[in-house]
């Protein structure tokens, strides 16, 4: 796939020396879209979530926002969310969970909430969308890369992969009070969709492609 650039930054598909750089992202933007620092005992359980898996196990899926310099931001999900979470607690979660052990018991602290996300990741795989909207993502962009189209240009990218391979639509889960991220996604043409449970915390959108 052809690089696309935005004045100094380019928007192009994952390298294995890119790794770090999501992993900061992702702890940089993983509290409501800021950094999660201090939120965490150990905020690297976010990117052992939301990012390293994605870049372990489907990389041609992952793109990043890069400057020249390093990456401001990517995006990446998986085309087939019910394949991938089988994947994650096969492949994935036996190279984490030594670092991240599942709680003792019912999961108290924030730390221990994500830990025991880890070992149940397929928690987060909702069957009533796998049809219409089979395919999931994840995108973050750092404060300085924000405001500047990125966003735009990264989903851009990451739905023609997409539609590329013939996904019909997309998906994302996402913490409603933020709102900035939200107002982002509507501008895209996502719109929300009913939870599978009334009660569920987190909002889920999605987009026909």
């Amino acid at each position: 796939m052809a690089p696309v650039t935005d004045s100094a930054v380019t928007v192009r598909p994952y390298r294995p020396s890119d790794h770090d750089a999501l992993r900061d992202i992702c702890v940089r933007t993983g509290h409501v879209g800021g950094d999660a620092t201090g939120h965490f005992q150990d905020p690297e359980i976010l990117p052992a979530l939301f990012a390293s898996p994605y870049a372990a196990l489907v990389p041609d899926l992952v793109f990043v926002a890069d400057d020249g310099t390093r990456p401001l931001g990517y995006v990446l999900g998986a085309a087939d969310s019910t394949r991938f979470y089988a994947r994650f607690r096969e492949r994935w979660l036996p190279t984490v969970a030594g670092r991240f052990p599942a709680p003792d018991g019912p999961p108290q602290t924030p730390d221990e909430r994500l830990r025991d996300l880890l070992h149940h990741a397929e928690r987060m795989l909702v069957p009533e969308f796998a049809e219409e909207y089979p395919a999931h993502l994840h995108i973050d962009l750092l404060p300085h890369g924000q405001g500047r189209g990125l966003g735009r240009r990264l989903m851009e990218t990451y739905l023609a992969a997409l539609r590329n391979r013939g996904v019909p639509g997309v998906h994302l889960g996402m913490n409603p009070e933020n709102t900035g991220a939200r107002a982002f996604y509507d501008r895209l043409g996502f719109h929300e969709l009913a939870p599978p449970d009334p009660g569920h915390p987190t909002l889920y959108l999605a987009r026909r492609l």
